[in-house]
């Protein structure tokens, strides 16, 4: 487990494939501007059980232990370069507490200890003001607009490209530690 001072991230598990299915179905949980898909749970696990550790998920708990959120990772596939790529939601309950910012600061620690990057994106809508701000909190910067990257409810639409560098975060932002016995 990934330990911050408000939430900590835990690699998701089977157990979480419930609540998984259930905010993945939800678009009020999946927010406007991530695709409108409905997916069943056993298609949810076989997706799931077909990852592998370039791409891995975690939960964000809050200290209490609910489920708030989930943030993962991914490798770009480029044949020249070893870059990763985060994406994040949260639960709309739990949105504008800070929660997902410290969670991107976590993951950023996270990867720039154990990987081999020298560059962490992440990608948003152009529309998706509260995301961008998470991002910027995060040390992250504004590369520039990707046009017609996505279809989206109905039309294509633009996203905008950040970056964090290796040389950029220099050191972690929040004490990351992992849990005992893990």
């Amino acid at each position: 487990m990934l330990e911050g001072r408000n939430v900590n991230l835990r690699i998701m598990e089977k157990e979480d494939l419930g609540f998984y299915a259930e905010w993945f179905n939800n678009p009020e949980v999946f927010g406007e501007y991530n695709p409108l898909i409905q997916m069943p749970r056993r298609e949810i696990e076989k997706y799931y059980g077909e990852k592998t550790l370039e791409e891995t998920d975690f939960i964000i708990e809050g200290k209490d232990g609910r489920r708030i959120g989930q943030i993962w990772h991914f490798n770009v596939i480029h044949p020249a370069v070893n870059q990763l790529e985060i994406g994040y939601f949260m639960v709309p309950s739990e949105r504008g507490k800070g929660y997902c910012t410290e969670a991107v600061n976590i993951m950023v620690d996270y990867l720039f200890f154990s990987k081999n990057t020298e560059r962490i994106q992440a990608q948003t809508d152009v529309r998706n003001v509260g995301s961008q701000k998470v991002l910027e909190k995060a040390g992250f910067k504004m590369e520039g607009t990707i046009r017609k990257l996505f279809f989206l409810r109905g039309g294509l639409r633009d996203a905008c490209l950040y970056s964090i560098l290796r040389e950029e975060w220099k050191e972690p932002k929040i004490l990351t530690k992992t849990a005992k016995g893990e």
